[in-house]
């Protein structure tokens, strides 16, 4: 979510986030960071299992170190459970669906070896730009035609649209669940749901989560990409 485009961020944050947000000073090392901290030295077993994070500055991590993106965090979290994870970062910060789709096959194209899990992330900067819904849902669905073409396996993180987007908000937000379940793809209702109505959460520039956001994210859906996970 690129931030110099987003003339209407006042706006949609106001009612996303019901509340003004500032960046905090982390608090002492939570519980759940000391056992990301050691989630790396856990015992793993099984084969490697390969997850393609595609989506856009939510994945990549804006403002904060590589490290502490919610792929990596996943990575980590989905290791402290003892699977043999390995989550490629291919957020790319400002994306909308189209762009995500103009890079879709590119991207399965690069990889050394096909996606065991695949997590698409995209349609929030659609609705930051006021983009027309029909086309962020024909994008969503072309992604997810190319992906079931290619038999890989989908975890559909979906978005919802604030009140004061009224005039199109259900259109938008059946988007997700009716694409998950025309295409088989696993669903998370709202990627945001643990944190937005938590201003602390989210950086000064009221749009991204800061690391503890990101943090909390990966706690309230780790559970989903585990159950999204094929059988090995």
């Amino acid at each position: 979510m690129q931030l110099r485009r987003l003339s209407i961020v006042p706006v949609l944050l106001s009612a996303l986030l019901l509340a003004a947000c500032g960046s905090e000073a982390p608090a002492p090392k939570s519980e759940t960071e000391a056992s990301r901290d050691t989630a790396t030295e856990q015992p793993v077993m099984g084969p490697e299992r390969r997850i393609l994070a595609f989506g856009n500055s939510l994945f990549a991590g804006y403002n904060v170190a590589s490290e502490d993106s919610y792929p990596a965090k996943l990575e980590a979290s989905l290791r402290a459970k003892g699977i043999n994870a390995r989550v490629t970062n291919a957020g790319v910060s400002g994306d909308t669906t189209a762009a995500g789709l103009q890079r879709l096959t590119f991207t399965l194209d690069g990889q050394q070896d096909k996606p065991d899990l695949f997590i698409l992330e995209l349609g929030g900067n659609d609705l930051l730009r006021g983009l027309p819904v029909t086309e962020t849902r024909k994008n969503i669905e072309a992604m997810l035609q190319e992906l079931q073409k290619r038999e890989i396996p989908v975890l559909l993180m979906g978005m919802r649209a604030p009140p004061n987007f009224a005039e199109f908000q259900n259109e938008f937000d059946s988007i997700y669940p009716q694409l998950a379940q025309q295409y088989g793809a696993e669903l998370v209702p709202f990627f945001l749901e643990s944190i937005y109505q938590k201003p602390e959460m989210i950086q000064s520039d009221r749009v991204h989560p800061t690391e503890e956001g990101i943090e909390t994210l990966v706690g309230a859906t780790v559970e989903a990409v585990v159950r999204a996970l094929p059988e090995e």
